[in-house]
């Protein structure tokens, strides 16, 4: 059994004059008027958001989806929480109930409103999805995690530091080019690697040696949302959904000093996982989304994902494998770092994208002849962990 996608909605991405309970209703609204299916056959309602206490003020936030459409009252809604990879969470558990036969039609929705905090106050609760005890309440923020990332890999495979950081560049670059094409983008930039190289140091400042700057992503308001049903269902009344193929998450532990600093162990796992259960390997892939909260995490998700050997991710930058128009375009939408990274909506997001393509409607660069592709996300610094595979 499994499960499919016939219903997507997907908001603008950036600094928005819209609350958090806009953005949940707009794009429930928007996704079930996708589907087809009328509010009162949806069975339960699962709402992916990392902090809503934290950034809005407001703590149980699901019931709030019910506003969505009359017909939705007394339907369960649950708030799914799990750091930036809140929204694949909010999908695996309307999957499982879905195969579970305890609902025929579920609506999915991720939603973040960051903005309405200042840098301070959007870095302090983010902090809180680090071991905070050691990490967070230590002066440790999620810059200084991946840049942990970023010298532990520089260590381990003798980079010189103007080495990675071209290789960072060239990933930051692609991605604000492809986010040129997605009108929803929040950071769309006509450039190439070299200009963030030359820029000077009030404009790309060091923000956790070594990642500067333009390795982060942004601070973001937005929200998506999916209607799911069990693929025997969906091609009774659609002709163009789409199959989750494989869903697997992998938790590793909260401390990153307990881990690897140099790849995401737990997320090979998830997507070697994932691959299995869809029957397919690296090579049938024709596109990926990506967790690329920062540039290092994009580069050690080309070797998560199996597209590059281990300590070889920068080589394929140059190769054009991940470019659109290349043999697997990754963050073809471009990515968090130009799209856009409202935490607790990424997940939901990326899944939009990911059915989007395949039902040749894309946001943004549309993919030719897509029938396979796959969204890794994470949660805090890699402790969670979502592989997911979509097919046509």
């Amino acid at each position: 059994m499994s499960v499919s996608i016939i219903g997507t909605s997907h908001t603008e991405f950036g600094r928005l004059d819209k609350s958090i309970y806009d953005l949940v209703e707009e794009t429930g609204k928007r996704a079930l008027e996708d589907s087809k299916v009328d509010a009162e056959k949806i069975g339960g309602i699962w709402l992916g958001n990392f902090s809503a206490g934290g950034f809005n003020d407001q703590e149980h936030l699901a019931p709030y989806a019910l506003n969505i459409d009359p017909e939705l009252r007394f339907t369960p809604a649950t708030r799914v929480e799990n750091a930036c990879a809140s929204g694949s969470a909010a999908i695996r558990e309307a999957k499982n109930a879905l195969e579970a036969g305890e609902v025929d039609y579920a609506l999915v929705i991720g939603a973040e409103k960051m903005t309405s905090l200042d840098t301070k106050g959007v870095t302090k609760v983010l902090a809180m999805a680090s071991y905070w005890e050691e990490e967070g309440a230590n002066g440790m923020t999620f810059p200084g995690l991946f840049a942990e990332y970023a010298k532990g890999y520089k260590k381990r495979y003798g980079f010189e530091e103007d080495e990675l950081r071209e290789n960072l560049a060239k990933i930051a670059a692609k991605n604000h080019q492809n986010a040129l094409e997605n009108p929803l983008a929040q950071m769309p930039w006509d450039c190439d690697y070299q200009e963030i190289l030359d820029l000077p140091d009030d404009k790309n400042p060091m923000i956790a040696p070594p990642l500067r700057l333009y390795d982060c992503s942004l601070i973001t308001d937005g929200a998506a949302a999916l209607v799911l049903t069990r693929t025997d269902k969906a091609k009774k009344i659609s002709d163009n959904s789409v199959e989750i193929a494989s869903l697997v998450q992998t938790s590793d532990y909260l401390a990153l000093d307990k881990r690897s600093n140099s790849e995401f162990v737990a997320g090979k796992k998830a997507i070697e996982k994932a691959y299995e259960e869809a029957n397919i390997s690296v090579d049938d892939l024709d596109f990926a989304e990506v967790h690329d909260c920062f540039t290092i995490a994009e580069l050690l998700a080309y070797e998560a994902l199996g597209l590059a050997e281990d300590g070889k991710g920068g080589e394929i930058l140059g190769e054009g494998i991940v470019e659109v128009g290349g043999k697997t375009p990754v963050n073809a939408s471009g990515g968090l770092k130009a799209k856009g990274h409202p935490v607790g909506a990424t997940g939901v997001s990326m899944a939009v994208l990911a059915a989007r393509q395949l039902m040749g409607n894309a946001i943004g660069h549309q993919i030719e002849g897509a029938k396979t592709g796959i969204t890794f996300n994470i949660g805090g610094s890699a402790a969670s962990n979502y592989a997911l595979v979509f097919k046509k």
